[in-house]
């Protein structure tokens, strides 16, 4: 006969009842996690790298606010920066030095100039020549006026003595006293100093004309001298350079005692009550520049506001430089040359979706971005938009709430998964 297993059947108690009833639960807790840790095993085998998670900053993605701007550094430097120049040559002696102040006005430095100094005295003696000219030319106006005048008066006389002459003579002709002859003769008489008075006044007219216009191209001679004497005057204190602005001596050209030629630059004045922030600007930013982009700079530790006033035309060592000017009173306690950051901003877009910027805009090329889900970071494309110093746009490829690696992906090696290890 076949043995059945009736011999292997053993009779239990219920203390042993019991132990079994726990060996089941701890069995099927058992179970559940062994296969918790197969499906994790087989999400990890799916990826071939593995990182830590404290090496890596993963960021949210959400919607907000983007400003597009760009981070530059500066230094203060002043608005108005005259250079002096020398008026002409000559030995230059130097009133002040290198970091002296000075007021508007002061005498900063003086040109020996031999040439302009007797030029001046030239026109002085010029002037004074015609001066006495133009005096003598007054009297002798007056002078000739008098001899017209007299010459007319003399005329107009002779006029009314011919003029009564005549009248005896015709009343004697009525009566046949006087001889035909002599009336006649009295009469041209009379006609003859009427034609000479009444061009004897037209003279005497004409002679005031003359002298008057006589005089006048005196004056206008004496004129002209006068605003070549002023001119020579101003050559000569123009040797006497003085400052044009209230500020400091911010380097000199030349040494003490120096002999210069006309238009040499001599010193530089810094007026620093007018001071604005001159920045390097990246060359790839040279299209989005415009006059009048805000300007958000920062001195030690504050937020001042600026305006962009001026681009330079040139590119300097892939570098441009701009003046930022202060928007409203200047901060106090600025230096000239002092370091500062600055913070140009350059476009504003709402409710868009956005992502901190961090290192995976420059390893991945703004193309692709690793999504963190399930402790495993999944490669995915993306595109990106505006960016800013901390934030991107997120054009397509993400959506909110998508926890995104923003470290540097370099150990992940273009991997198309990657585990991530508390």
């Amino acid at each position: 006969m076949i043995r059945d297993t009736s011999g292997q059947d053993t009779v239990l108690s219920a203390d042993k009842g019991q132990k079994r009833k726990r060996m089941l639960i701890v069995g099927a807790a058992s179970l559940a996690g062994i296969t918790a840790l197969v499906l994790l095993t087989s999400a990890w085998r799916s990826s071939s790298q593995s990182v830590n998670a404290s090496r890596l900053r993963i960021a949210t993605v959400s919607h907000g606010t983007l400003v597009r701007d760009v981070s530059v550094n500066g230094r203060i430097v002043a608005a108005i920066s005259p250079t002096l120049y020398s008026s002409a040559g000559g030995t230059v002696t130097l009133k002040a030095n290198a970091g002296d102040t000075v007021k508007k006005g002061d005498i900063v430095a003086e040109i020996d100039s031999p040439d302009l100094t007797d030029q001046l005295k030239r026109e002085q003696s010029n002037t004074e020549q015609l001066e006495a000219e133009v005096a003598r030319q007054q009297i002798l106006a007056k002078k000739q006026k008098l001899i017209a005048r007299r010459d007319a008066d003399q005329a107009e006389i002779d006029k009314i003595a011919a003029q009564r002459a005549f009248q005896r003579i015709e009343a004697a002709g009525v009566v046949g006293v006087v001889a035909k002859n002599d009336f006649l003769k009295a009469q041209d008489t009379m006609h003859s100093t009427e034609i000479r008075a009444k061009h004897a006044a037209q003279a005497a007219d004409l002679e005031n004309e003359d002298v008057s216009l006589e005089l006048k191209t005196k004056m206008s001679q004496l004129q002209r001298q006068r605003l070549s004497l002023d001119y020579a005057r101003r050559k000569v204190e123009d040797l006497k350079l003085r400052a044009p602005v209230d500020g400091i001596i911010g380097s000199l050209a030349i040494s003490n005692r120096s002999v210069v030629a006309a238009n040499t630059a001599l010193m530089t004045l810094v007026d620093l009550s007018q001071l604005e922030v001159e920045v390097e600007i990246p060359e790839s930013y040279m299209t989005d520049l415009g006059l009048g982009m805000k300007a958000e700079i920062i001195l030690n530790g504050d937020k001042v506001m600026g305006t962009l006033t001026a681009i330079s035309p040139e590119v300097i060592k892939n570098q441009i430089l701009a003046r930022v000017r202060f928007s409203g009173a200047q901060p106090s306690g600025l230096r000239q040359s002092q370091r500062v950051s600055a913070r140009l901003l350059m476009e504003e877009k709402s409710n868009v979706m956005i992502l901190p910027r961090g290192p995976f805009v420059e390893a991945e090329g703004g193309r692709f971005a690793y999504v963190v889900e399930n402790g495993v970071a999944q490669r995915r494309p993306i595109k990106l938009g505006i960016t800013s110093i901390s934030a991107v746009e997120i054009v397509s490829g993400l959506k909110d709430g998508d926890k995104v690696v923003i470290s540097g992906t370099d150990t992940f090696e273009s991997a198309n998964s990657v585990s991530i290890n508390n």
